[in-house]
Order: structure tokens, then C-alpha cells, then sequence
């Protein structure tokens, strides 16, 4: 993409609203602009980053056996009202009421729809268990949003819903999904902390929300160092593999890890040895539940067991923020200059910078760079455009991108270019096909 014809509405002072890092470098690096309060447009390089969060949750949905849907966003109050929710679930709950006077929502969450559409189609335990899941907005009136698409009233979310025929079915399938996250959250270079956690409105009995740790985080973080320290992604153990997923989620649920809101000085220091000690800040992004026949038994949710009884199905949640991560991300992967975007989430790899866009050898070189390395497969911004170079510097860094490579006509003379790593700004000189042969590796 040339700078030149993007739609980038870099904003050189900070929006006197913006109360955080996040929100802050989102304004300022043209990916949001606010529509309403809590509600927010996503701009070209925005929606770019949104989409890739979305595509590494869903490869790890995928992987893990969850078949994806897609449930509206406008749901019944019929089905609110059958598993009790209707009234209990409060102002947050945006109620509607349509043309002919029936009543209707703006959907917070969808165990209710999803328990509808599968109790519809599934009669036996011969067809269990099942994986649902759907990427989707929901809507959620704050009584205050704020921090931008932190804590806003419409927000993207992952949901997955679990169906077992017992306890024992509907653990395997909690584990799976806490893996999934371990695994999900670390593909987008972030140290993610499960911890038990309270149910909410959502109910049961058994549940963890997952923290990641950003010095500029929500909450004060206190754990042992083996959450930091392990290594999800290194570990051999695959999705169909029951003792092996019980084996992580038994090790990460023995360690003592909480928030400030329920931190135990005495209790952090007789579980955890001094030199395994973690304190940091963090941010929920994350947020999975089991709750067994909560919904299956006031909305008809039943199967056949092999002896022809009936019983209702044991149920499981299992929420993703995804746009709240694109902040929760900057808030974990920032310096002054900027965002600084993990490469397996940034809007481009490569941030192409031509130093003088009037000299023909300038100009030259950075179309046959522009060329290469877009025919390799490489997402590249190639700022073509007439701003000065300290301008051009500045705006590259704002927005974050991995790798920037600079051309001009001091370089061209001595035949390299400069690539510059945005995370930890490493420089080197190096000929134009040394820089590609990196970038295209």
C-alpha cells in the first residue's frame, strides 16, 4: 500500500480525551475515531490489526475443534426470559422493543441462542460432544465507558460454547479451551495468567480469567514466575490429547496466582518461594466458564443417554475479547516513540520509507523494493509521499510496524539501505538484496 493513497489519519497531538496508552496511540496513530460514547469506527490500519487478532483466534478455535457460526447480534427476550436472565442481567442489557411490539436485545453474550440452536438439532448422546463458537459484536451499556475500546459499550468478541453429556466430558472440553488461550495469547507474544475468578452473570461453579501482563495494565498482578516462564508454544502436546491438556491446566492452576482485588500478602509469600515472585501489572482479556445445566435445563436442552433416560447437556463458556486486545496489546507493547506491533499481528511487516520522493534513483529503488517485496508475499506501507524525512521517521514509529527500511540518495551512492527494527530500534546497513533475503526469510 502506498502512503500516498492510504487513508492514515495520523494526529501529531494527543485528544485531550484519552486517558490511557492505548486509547491514546489508537487516536493518534489514525486506527479509531470515536462515533458515539463507547463506540468506535475502525479506520483502514485499525480494522488491519483487528482482523489479524481475529484470524489467530480463529486458527486456534479451529485447531482445537470448535466449528465456527454466526449468530446475529439482535436476539429474543423470549429466550432471556425461559433461563431467567431477562431481569437479572441489569441496565448493561440495551432492550428494544420492534415494530409489532415484541421484545427484543442487543446481545451481551449468547449462551441463551446458542443453547436454542443446539437443543433444535441434537436429541442424542451419540452426537456429543460439540464445539460452537462465532466471532461477533456485542453490546454491553456502561454506565461510564472509557479507555477507549478498553472498557466501551460495543466490543468484538470471541464466544465458544461447549456441549457434553457429563462433568467429565464437559472438564476435557474446559481444558482444551484453557490451552487454546495459553496457546492463542502466546502466538501474539503476550504472557497470559490464568487465574480463578468469580462467574458473574454468567454463572457456575468453575471458571478462570486470563490476565496479560502490560506494565501500564488495569490491575496489580501477583503470581509465581512459572506462568511467565512457561512456554506454551514449545509444548508437543496436542488438542486431542486428554491427559496432556489436563497435565497444563493442572500445572497452571496449582500455582498461586491473583489481582490486587483479592492479593493475600501472607498467602502469596507461604505459596510462592522469594526468587519465584511476580509482581506486575495486567489486563483481563479473556474468560471461560462451566456451568453444567444453568441454561441446558430451563431451555429444554436434552439428550438420550444410552440407557434411554433423559438429562440435561453440561455446558461451558469461553469469551475473547478481540478488539479489546488491540488495546491490551499496546498497553503490553509500547516505548515513547509509539506502538511497537508483535510481528504476527501488525498492520504491515515493513514500512518502506523513501527519503526523497523527487530523486529518480530514490524513487527507483524504492518501486523495485516495493515490488519484491510485495511479490514475496510481504505486507508493506510504502511511505512515497513528500513529508520531510524526521516526519516520515516519526509517523513509522507512531504506527508501530516491525521493520523499517529507509532509502535514500547517501545510501544509493554507497549502495545499501538502512533496516531498522522497530522493537529495541537495532539499525544496519545493508545492500538492498541482503535487507530483502532478511524480511522475506
Amino acid at each position: 500500500m502506498r502512503r500516498s493513497a492510504y487513508f492514515l489519519p495520523t494526529l501529531k497531538e494527543t485528544p485531550s480525551e484519552a486517558q490511557i496508552v492505548s486509547h491514546r496511540l489508537m487516536l493518534r496513530a489514525g486506527m479509531i475515531r470515536q462515533a458515539s460514547a463507547g463506540i468506535y469506527s475502525w479506520l483502514p490500519l485499525g480494522f488491519r490489526v483487528l482482523k489479524n487478532i481475529e484470524r489467530i483466534v480463529r486458527e486456534e478455535q479451529d485447531a482445537a475443534g470448535c466449528q465456527e457460526i454466526l449468530m446475529p447480534t439482535i436476539q429474543s427476550a423470549d429466550l432471556w426470559k425461559q433461563s431467567g436472565r431477562y431481569e437479572d442481567y441489569g441496565k448493561e442489557m440495551l432492550r428494544i422493543e420492534d415494530r409489532h411490539g415484541r421484545e427484543m436485545l442487543y446481545g451481551p453474550t449468547n449462551e441463551e441462542l446458542i443453547t436454542d440452536i443446539f437443543k433444535s438439532a441434537v436429541k442424542s448422546y451419540r452426537d456429543l460432544p460439540k464445539l460452537l463458537y462465532h466471532i461477533q459484536w456485542k453490546f454491553r451499556d456502561e454506565v461510564r465507558p472509557r479507555f477507549g475500546i478498553m472498557r466501551g459499550r460495543e466490543f468484538l468478541m470471541k464466544d465458544s460454547y461447549s456441549f457434553d453429556l457429563d462433568y467429565e466430558g464437559a472438564k476435557e472440553a474446559y481444558n482444551k479451551m484453557f490451552v487454546a488461550y495459553l496457546r492463542t495469547f502466546a502466538r501474539m507474544d503476550l504472557k497470559a495468567i490464568p487465574m480463578e475468578a468469580d462467574t458473574g452473570p454468567i454463572g457456575g461453579n468453575l471458571s478462570h480469567e486470563f490476565i496479560i501482563l502490560a506494565d501500564t495494565g488495569e490491575s496489580e498482578v501477583y503470581c509465581n514466575r512459572d506462568f511467565v516462564d512457561f512456554d506454551v508454544l514449545g509444548s508437543d502436546v496436542e488438542y486431542r490429547d486428554v491427559e496432556g491438556l489436563a497435565t497444563i491446566v493442572d500445572h497452571f492452576t496449582s500455582l498461586y496466582a491473583c489481582t490486587d482485588e483479592k492479593h493475600d500478602a501472607a498467602e502469596f509469600e507461604r505459596r510462592v518461594p522469594e526468587d519465584r515472585r511476580h509482581v506486575g501489572r495486567g489486563i483481563e482479556v479473556g474468560h471461560i466458564f462451566y456451568f453444567g445445566d444453568k441454561y441446558s435445563a430451563p431451555l429444554g436442552a436434552f439428550v438420550t443417554k444410552p440407557d434411554d433416560s433423559q438429562v440435561a447437556v453440561h455446558m461451558g463458556s469461553y469469551g475473547i475479547g478481540v478488539s479489546r486486545l488491540a488495546g491490551a496489546i499496546i498497553e503490553a507493547s509500547h516505548d515513547a516513540a509509539g506502538i511497537v506491533w508483535p510481528e504476527s499481528i501488525a498492520p504491515f511487516k515493513v514500512g518502506l520509507i523513501n527519503l526523497k520522493a523527487g530523486d529518480a534513483d530514490c524513487t527507483r529503488v524504492c518501486e523495485e523494493i516495493y515490488g519484491q517485496l510485495r511479490g514475496a508475499g510481504i505486507e508493506v506501507l510504502y511511505d512515497d509521499s513528500e513529508e520531510r524525512g524526521g516526519a516520515k521517521f516519526a509517523e513509522m514509529d507512531l504506527i508501530g510496524l516491525p521493520w523499517q527500511l529507509v532509502v535514500g540518495p547517501r545510501g544509493i551512492k554507497q549502495g545499501v539501505v538502512e533496516l531498522k527494527q522497530r522493537r529495541g530500534g537495532d539499525r544496519q546497513e545493508l545492500s538492498s538484496e541482503s535487507a530483502l533475503a532478511r524480511l522475506t526469510a
